[in-house]
Formats: C-alpha cells, sequence, structure tokens
C-alpha cells in the first residue's frame, strides 16, 4: 500500500514537472545565481572586514570574540544580498505563479500536500546551543578575547568536552527525573 503510494506521488510529480517545466527552470537559475552571490559575499567580507585583519590574520591571531562578531556579521551581510532577494524573488514569484494556476490545479496541489504531509523532524540546534554554551564557558574562564595561540590545543578541547558535560548535567538531570516521574505514572496506569 505504502509502495503504491510512493508510486502514486512519483507519478504525480513526473506529470507536474513536465507541465511546468519553465518555472523549474527559472527556479534552479536562481538557486545558482544566489548561491554565486553568497560566495562572492563570503570572499568580500574577508577581505574588507577589520575583523581578521582584511583576511591576513592567521589562526593564531584569531580568539573567540573574533569568530563570533566575523560570524554574525556575516549573517547580518548574507541577509541583506541574498536573503532578503531570495525572499522577494521566491515570495513575489511563487504568488505570481500560484495566481495564474486554474482552480482545478489549485485543489489538485492541495489534495496531494493533505496526501503526503508527513510528520518531520526538525534540525535541533543542539549544535548552535553548544556553541553559545562554548563561548560562554570560554568567558567565564576569561580567554573570550584570547588569541587560539595563546593557549595549547588542548585547552580548547578540555574545554568543548567541559561544556559538553555540564550541558548534561544542567539539561540531563532534569530530563532523566522527569522520565522517571513519567515512567512511575505510566506503568501505574492501568
Amino acid at each position: 500500500m505504502e509502495k503504491e503510494q510512493e508510486n502514486s506521488d512519483a507519478q504525480f510529480w513526473k506529470v507536474e514537472i513536465k507541465k511546468h517545466w519553465k518555472v523549474l527552470i527559472l527556479f534552479l537559475v536562481a538557486i545558482v545565481i544566489l548561491a554565486i552571490i553568497a560566495v562572492n559575499v563570503l570572499i568580500w567580507h574577508i577581505q574588507t572586514s577589520p575583523i581578521g585583519n582584511y583576511g591576513k590574520a592567521t589562526f593564531d591571531q584569531w580568539s573567540l570574540d573574533w569568530i563570533v562578531r566575523f560570524i554574525i556579521l556575516l549573517i547580518l551581510w548574507e541577509l541583506l544580498f541574498v536573503g532578503l532577494p531570495a525572499a522577494l524573488f521566491f515570495g513575489l514569484g511563487g504568488y505570481l505563479w500560484w495566481q495564474q494556476l486554474p482552480a482545478d490545479e489549485k485543489k489538485m496541489y492541495k489534495d496531494q500536500e493533505k496526501r503526503t504531509h508527513k510528520k518531520r523532524n526538525g534540525g535541533g540546534g543542539c549544535g548552535l546551543l553548544l556553541f553559545i554554551a562554548y563561548c560562554i564557558y570560554i568567558a567565564i574562564d576569561g580567554n573570550f578575547y584570547a588569541a587560539f595561540g595563546s593557549q595549547p590545543y588542548s585547552y580548547w578541547v578540555y574545554s568543548y568536552l567541559l561544556t559538553i558535560g555540564w550541558l548534561m548535567i544542567i539539561f540531563g538531570i532534569p530530563m532523566a527525573i522527569a522520565g522517571l516521574l513519567y515512567l512511575r505514572y505510566w506503568l501505574k496506569k492501568p
């Protein structure tokens, strides 16, 4: 049954791609152009940012402070030069494309979405949480502004492992207690 559903979904999208191939080509060209712009913004930011000495700083001169500021500025520049144009292009283009579709085709897309809608697991955000916690740990330790070359590499690795340990204590213990309480409640349920 599930195999038949997958085959019908694949067949549906094959027909729709053949019907709207011009829009698909335009979509793909826009993605390639935006990717090229994003890479150029990264190169431009490296060459013009005083953080990192205009691209001439060596790794031992970098600090965690530099990394955080560099990444925040890069995100803002990428949003300005890539994110906003992409949102305008795809938002306006998608709206105009949707408006020109006949009503029966719109209904067909909505029905297909209802049939194939699956629950998706999110990315989590654990990496971002870990990086923020690592920055806080290094700042508390007094080395947020220190160049990476000022400490042996083992310091940075051990600090990372200690950050993971503290996160396990801060979040793991309450989660374990909640899990045990839920398990106890679930086992008592008739």
